[in-house]
């Protein structure tokens, strides 16, 4: 049978291309699949061991049977609807208006927005700029699941997620959350779950690009590896 494999951040980068087409026996799983990448492209071994994979947008064990036809992509260890909803990522500058304006409504007492921008520095080290990249389709998937978490625990039905992708200079904006609600305590603490959430569990990476020249994938929240446990 044939899948396709994609591939993001440093193992786009290690393979210089994006995705392959791979052909495995009927009955492959997903560690057979990770066999036949560390047999083929070695250089890829000491990311795959602490990789997460996905087949079909959906985070999966290594014992899961592939498909003729699968779409799986490969996770780094690195460090991510209706009218009232909106998650999207995108090229463009991000305002606050972009996630303000389709959550807005007249029974929404507190509308709560977070704004995460790019700092001039990390640990003290000047930045230069940062760098996103995504699995886009997989990622606007997992942010309308975050929005199903809030709607769960606060009966918030209202939220918008938006993140940029790309080369973002200093103070640019890279990632909006917006949440109407009846009530604004309910308000901030949705609005901070669904961004602690989003940096979790929502397949974005982030490369930062130092003054000195130097630069580094920077690493996620640990529970993004064990997303099926939440």
């Amino acid at each position: 049978m044939q899948i396709q494999v994609k591939y993001f951040a440093f193992f786009r980068e290690r393979l210089g291309r994006s995705s392959d087409q791979i052909d495995l026996p009927e009955s492959a799983t997903v560690s057979d699949l990770l066999d036949y990448l560390h047999t083929n492209w070695p250089q890829l071994t000491d990311g795959l061991k602490s990789s997460q994979v996905s087949v079909n947008l959906e985070f999966v064990r290594p014992e899961t049977r592939l498909s003729e036809g699968d779409e799986v992509a490969l996770i780094p260890p690195v460090s991510g609807g209706s009218p009232e909803n909106l998650f999207k990522i995108t090229k463009d500058s991000i305002v606050a208006q972009d996630v303000i304006d389709p959550i807005q409504s007249d029974n929404a007492g507190a509308v709560i927005t977070f704004l995460g921008t790019v700092r001039n520095n990390t640990h003290g080290r000047v930045t230069s700029y940062l760098e996103y990249e995504a699995y886009a389709p997989m990622a606007e998937k997992k942010m309308a699941e975050v929005a199903g978490e809030v709607r769960e625990k606060w009966g918030i039905e209202r939220v918008a997620m938006i993140h940029r992708i790309g080369k973002l200079e200093i103070g640019e904006v890279s990632v909006a959350v917006g949440v109407a609600s009846p009530h604004r305590k309910d308000g901030f603490e949705a609005c901070k779950y669904a961004m602690d959430r989003l940096k979790q569990i929502v397949p974005i990476w982030k490369r930062e690009v130092w003054a000195d020249g130097e630069e580094e994938w920077v690493k996620p929240d640990p529970v993004f590896f064990n997303a099926e446990a939440q």
